[in-house]
């Protein structure tokens, strides 16, 4: 026996890994080790995606995020939401030259438009990011988006144009959804469920800016004022960007006059415009030192 295996701390059984290792190995093959239901449970991929099987698939999409991350060191977070349409200003002209008729040249000039944003979201990650807050060893307001394009891929830009690890929380769709190359490559994950998804956002959220953006943008944003007016979640720093835009889009005024919500449901979040404006509202409710 060696001194490792003599070790009273040393667990008795093997790892699972070891054990998948030695199911691989098996040296004899015959009709009953060649069948499906003789692979081991967990390394059985048609058997954990089966319909019953969602349940399990739940708590993995849970677990895996919240284990790396915490393995990461990472203590906080400033999500970042937006739309995966707007371009970078330096991408403007490659847009402008695919309009090819006067309905889509004038929804291609309101995206351009809206390329500031996408400044914007580069320079708050950026600043987010040099701040570097680090509480009780672990980092805080570490940049997440959702990894995808435009005012995602400009948060995750601007944080690691400050030299800092940055997180993407991507989703399998349809289509082809890649992470944007700035997202650190240990940091990004992949999910099958938005409700996983959204619910990774939050969990470690300290601080939420919300960009121009579509159904997404607007899902996660509802979800996330509800949580907060219905009292699920403790209130934060909600970064509204783009008044013209939000108001345009949602009357939240007509809301409050018609008694769906409360007035004072339109102090949940601050309107601002610049990367500047947001931190500074992160910085006063939390007294950084930053």
């Amino acid at each position: 026996m060696t001194e490792e295996e003599k070790r009273l701390t040393r667990g008795r059984f093997y790892k699972a890994e070891q054990e998948a290792s030695f199911a691989e190995a098996r040296a004899h093959t015959t009709p009953q080790t060649e069948s499906p239901s003789y692979r081991l449970a967990f390394t059985d991929s048609d058997f954990l995606l089966r319909d019953e099987l969602r349940p399990v698939r739940f708590q993995l999409e849970l677990l895996k995020p919240e284990m790396l991350l915490e393995e990461a060191g990472i203590g906080s977070t400033l999500v970042v939401y937006g739309s995966a349409r707007i371009p970078s200003p330096e991408h403007c002209e490659a847009m402008r030259a695919t309009a090819t008729t006067p309905e889509r040249t004038a929804v291609i000039e309101r995206l351009i438009e809206k390329s500031k944003y996408y400044e914007e979201a580069r320079k708050l990650g950026h600043i987010a990011s040099t701040c570097a807050v680090v509480e009780k060893g672990m980092r805080q307001f570490v940049v997440c988006s959702g990894g995808g394009p435009s005012i995602m891929e400009a948060a995750n830009r601007g944080a690691i144009e400050a030299g800092a690890d940055t997180i993407g929380l991507n989703i399998v769709l349809p289509h082809e959804q890649a992470p944007n190359e700035y997202v650190t490559p240990d940091l990004s994950f992949q999910f099958h469920y938005f409700a996983l998804r959204k619910m990774h956002f939050l969990l470690r959220a300290r601080a939420v800016a919300v960009f121009p953006g579509g159904f997404g943008t607007l899902d996660e944003f509802m979800e996330l004022l509800t949580l907060i007016q219905t009292g699920k979640m403790k209130p934060l720093p909600i970064l509204l960007y783009g008044r013209d835009f939000w108001n345009r889009v949602i009357n939240f005024e007509a809301m409050a006059d018609e008694g769906v919500i409360n007035a004072n449901d339109t102090e949940l979040f601050h309107w601002v415009e610049t990367a500047e404006e947001g931190w500074a509202k992160i910085v006063e409710f939390y007294d950084l030192e930053c």
